[in-house]
């Protein structure tokens, strides 16, 4: 899905170094499919040992059940490479994510999979979190066109984003998408090579 604005709350989870085992554990990663595992995305967070809702957190609370913004601690989506922990957060519906820092591999999964990572600064950071904690519930506007994020008519921030991330989220496709859409330009140049082998 191509990502150009999206207007919603932001769900805050203010912790470093929230690794992928803590966004999908590992033992959730039996199947070969991506659906269904929006249930477990921040299992151990967001569940007791009985398998109920901890009130407390934040994607269990009512205004931040549907919430497509997540605003995190630095070093978010450390760890272990697993494609999974991404594939979780979209099937909950997260579509956008904002901390001062992501790991490496997670950064990549996240483009293939639509969604959309912001790092600003730290002193950035801290202030659009003073405007959530003036008015929490709030939605944010990310436009991924002019590369501003806007709350309650404030000023904009103002995100960079490589190029090409930016354009590979605004068309919407994956990798392989976009591979797949060459195809006649691919048979035709296979064709050409095998007669200049002849």
């Amino acid at each position: 899905m191509a990502f150009e604005i999206l207007v919603s709350p932001a769900a805050r989870l203010p912790m470093a170094d929230v690794d992928t085992d803590r966004i999908l554990p590992a033992k959730r990663m039996k199947g070969l499919t991506r659906d269904g595992l929006g249930a477990f995305l921040f299992e151990r967070m967001r569940y007791d040992d009985a398998g109920r809702e901890r009130p407390e957190f934040v994607l269990n609370r009512p205004a931040f059940r549907d919430a497509s913004v997540l605003v995190a601690g630095a070093n978010f989506g450390c760890g272990s490479s697993r494609e999974h922990a991404v594939w979780a957060l979209r099937d909950h519906g997260i579509r956008c994510i904002i901390a001062p820092s992501f790991g490496s591999i997670f950064t990549n999964n996240c483009r293939e999979n639509g969604i959309l990572l912001i790092a600003l600064p730290d002193a950035v950071l801290g202030a659009l979190n003073a405007r959530l904690d003036d008015t929490p519930t709030a939605p944010l506007s990310i436009d991924l066109r002019s590369q501003t994020i806007l709350m309650d008519g404030g000023a904009p921030i103002r995100f960079s984003i490589d190029p090409s991330v930016r354009r590979h989220l605004m068309d919407g496709r994956d990798s392989v998408e976009r591979t797949l859409a060459l195809e006649g330009a691919i048979a035709d140049y296979e064709t050409r090579q095998a007669v200049e082998r002849i």
